[in-house]
């Protein structure tokens, strides 16, 4: 039994001493350099599509139909500027008399403010002054 680990440890440090020459062959070694990769061949460029030709806006019309169509547009936009200018000044007409309410509110306020003022002063402060 002796014999046999004495044995097993002799083959255990043979086995060691092996792999650690082993491992020190494989770290020698020197890398081989890395290969130059080929060019690739370039892409090809990329075509621009033909544009197509921009299609009429009013196919098949003539020169009289095209002044009428404008004209009719050009009293419908006319129409609207002058609803629009209308409202304009209706708006405009409320904003004065909104401003109006508001000074009249703002005299209201700064006359209760003088009243209040007075209350105090008088029968708050001046009994107390007179002592």
């Amino acid at each position: 039994m002796k014999t046999g680990i004495i044995f097993s440890l002799i083959v255990l440090l043979f086995s060691i001493n092996f792999l650690e020459f082993a491992i020190a062959f494989e770290t020698e070694q020197e890398p081989n350099p890395p290969r130059i990769p080929q060019p690739a061949p370039e892409p090809k460029p990329i075509r621009m599509p033909e544009p197509e030709p921009a299609p009429e806006p009013f196919p098949e019309e003539t020169e009289s139909e095209k002044i009428q169509r404008l004209t009719e547009e050009n009293n419908q936009l006319k129409q609207k500027n002058n609803n629009l200018q209308n409202k304009i000044f209706e708006l405009n007409d409320k904003i004065d008399s909104l401003k109006e309410v508001i000074m009249e509110q703002v005299r209201i306020i700064m006359d209760l403010v003088n009243s209040l003022k007075g209350i105090l002063f008088e029968k708050i402060f001046s009994p107390s002054l007179n002592f």
